[in-house]
């Protein structure tokens, strides 16, 4: 017997052939059309419209640099499916927040140049939260005035009635579900959005209510299921291994398309880029014990990924393949001359360089689109001088990290950030910041950061006024708080236990200036932090901290307030016991990068980190 998810045909005229034997009919008797989807896709394009450049590759096992992503390159790669009946295309969330295209227009941009491609779908990300519910509202409402008709969804978020988000009813800017028709047959796409890193990572209204994810999306497809929905993709934003764990606990899903983890997946060694996190797709098994097909496309616009499903005749997917493949620029390729300096290319080198890449199936080189060109440039000529304004120097690369011995490397790419994720100092960058949050107030012993608030890693290079704010992209400013020693160490433990313990973003991992500590993941909470000590701003020595003394600490206005898990220190704001510097903490950023000139990796021994034992126990090393 059939299990109950071919029923879903029953309803959908198109959707299902009855063919009647000899001798009567069952349900083992309804045969599907077969069905070869293709799904193309991207996700957590966080505002990066513009190219990254110089991305580092190894072309003809030589050293390259090339010009990466884009949304106009990016626009390019979906005209492949221009007038084929069988193609979604789907963006899997947070498209805003990271670039001075956000800190400007607040998602206007975005929004125009997503509607240079139109997507059929789009998931709600964490970062749309970001400028609470009203924020959002701006974004999608120039989303909508495209005429492209994105479906906007989320199965698990609930705005009150009478919200920014909700004017009349739950679904005027968003939905759980939409339906598409592909060469006859309906295709249910269901949205989720990840929960606790939403509320506590970024800003919904109090108002605004998530619900469980996979008991949400549960919901929505039974919904599909009894409107005789067969095919449902599920268009998820919280991470690779939620998604994964989430495939085996549902019924009646095809596929999963994600974001919010930044997954690398598939095979990249053919330009010696490492960091994938698995295969694509991922092949997983739902409740039914029916094939799954998982995807994600990287981050930044730097990645399309294009699945492909064959259903059978009973409804199920037989086969899926694809790729994701990273979006080149067919100019800009930069080598090293004679001095070890990378410099543009001559022509014909240009030429080898792009043959070459065209026939690696990870990277599609692709010229930028001509009307998406257009709509950016109305956009990218207002902030253009502001963004090209030089404001330092970089001598060293800055790598990223959120927690040291992480499986992902954020710096992938960048020289002199090989295997930085498993080094035990962590993040260069998180730690420059927080030395310049304490520098910007005049009055702290201390400055914490949370790893997740910045961004991005710095290569060796001048530092634009654009650079700045895409390492510290968002609209937070400092405050100050008085903390004792023993309530510091709390601060920290909690930071550590949200993403350890409580299953919260990796992004509340702590940093700090002035402060510094061994650290062991494998222990439980209150015991992870030890040989907590401070640093004397006068004269620049290490003690021991006081657990008595109390401390001026500077952080950011999102973690102070109890966000990512520190709930010591939204204690201690909601009671009012702060004082806001009204210092944007971006600018403040920029200040530092000025007062210094060039920024470097700071003294080994002024890390937060002295040394590190990872959540399985192993000790690593610089």
């Amino acid at each position: 017997m059939l299990k109950s998810r071919s029923f879903r045909g029953f309803a959908s005229g198109l959707s299902l052939i009855l063919v009647t034997a000899l001798g009567g009919c069952g349900v083992d008797d309804y045969v599907y059309p077969q069905l070869d989807l293709t799904i193309a896709h991207i996700n957590d394009h966080h505002s990066n419209l513009d190219p990254i450049a110089d991305q580092e590759f190894t072309v003809d096992g030589v050293k390259t640099r090339v010009q990466l992503g884009g949304m106009a390159q990016m626009a390019q790669a979906f005209t492949a499916y221009g007038g084929r009946d069988n193609v979604l295309k789907l963006h899997a969330g947070d498209a805003i927040t990271g670039t001075s295209y956000f800190t400007f227009f607040r998602g206007e941009a975005d929004a125009k140049m997503m509607n240079a491609i139109c997507f059929d779908a789009f998931a709600l990300g964490n970062h749309e939260f970001d400028e609470s519910d009203a924020g959002l509202k701006f974004f999608l409402d120039a989303l909508a005035q495209g005429g492209c008709g994105t479906a906007v969804l989320s199965s698990n978020v609930r705005p009150k009635i009478g919200t920014a988000l909700a004017p009349v009813s739950t679904t005027d800017y968003f939905r759980p579900s939409t339906v598409r028709v592909i060469r006859g047959v309906k295709v249910g796409i269901v949205g989720v959005t990840i929960k606790q890193k939403t509320q506590q990572s970024s800003r919904p209204l109090s108002t605004t209510e998530f619900d469980d994810e996979v008991a949400s999306v549960q919901r929505s497809i039974d919904q599909l299921k009894n409107q005789g929905i067969r095919h449902i993709v599920v268009l998820s934003h919280q991470g690779y291994s939620a998604d994964k764990a989430m495939a085996a606990r549902l019924t009646d899903v095809d596929a999963i398309i994600g974001g919010d983890s930044h997954s690398l997946l598939g095979d990249f060694s053919a330009i010696g880029l490492a960091g994938s996190e698995g295969a694509y797709p991922t092949i997983a098994t739902n409740k039914d014990g029916e094939l799954v097909c998982i995807g994600q496309a990287w981050e930044y616009n730097k990645a399309i990924g294009e699945m492909q499903l064959k259903f059978d005749t009973r409804g199920r997917v037989s086969t899926c393949t694809g790729q994701a493949s990273l979006v080149v620029g067919s100019t800009g390729f930069k080598r090293a001359n004679a001095q070890g300096t990378f410099v543009a290319v001559d022509e014909p080198t240009r030429e080898s360089i792009a043959n070459t890449l065209s026939r690696i199936p990870a990277v599609k080189v692709l010229q930028a689109n001509p009307t998406a060109v257009s709509v950016l440039s109305a956009y990218a000529g207002q902030v253009a001088s502001k963004k090209a304004e030089i404001v330092g120097k970089v001598s060293e690369s800055l790598c990223l990290v959120r927690d040291p011995g992480e499986s992902t490397n954020r710096s992938s790419g960048v020289a002199g950030c090989e295997g930085a994720n498993l080094r035990a100092r962590g993040s260069d960058i998180s730690q420059v910041v927080a030395e310049a949050f304490l520098a910007g107030s005049l009055r702290a012993d201390i400055a914490i950061q949370n790893g997740g608030g910045v961004r991005v890693a710095l290569p060796p290079k001048d530092i634009s006024f654009n650079d700045a704010i895409t390492v510290l992209p968002f609209s937070n400013v400092l405050v100050e708080l008085n903390l004792t020693g023993e309530q510091i160490k709390n601060v920290l433990e909690d930071a550590l236990s949200n993403h350890l313990d409580n299953g919260g973003s990796t992004g509340s991992h702590p940093y700090a200036a002035g402060l510094r500590w061994d650290l062991d993941m494998s222990k439980q909470k209150g015991s992870r932090i030890t040989a907590l000590e401070t640093r004397d701003r006068s004269n620049m020595q290490w003690a021991p901290i006081d657990a008595a003394r109390t401390y001026v600490v500077v952080t950011n206005d999102f973690i102070a307030s109890g966000q990512d898990g520190y709930s010591t220190f939204g204690t201690i704001f909601k009671a009012g016991q702060y004082v806001n510097t009204y210092l944007l903490y971006s600018q403040t950023f920029i200040d530092y990068i000025k007062a210094k000139g060039t920024l470097a990796r700071v003294p080994r021994g002024d890390y937060a980190h002295k040394s590190v034992v990872t959540k399985s126990g192993t000790r690593l090393s610089d």
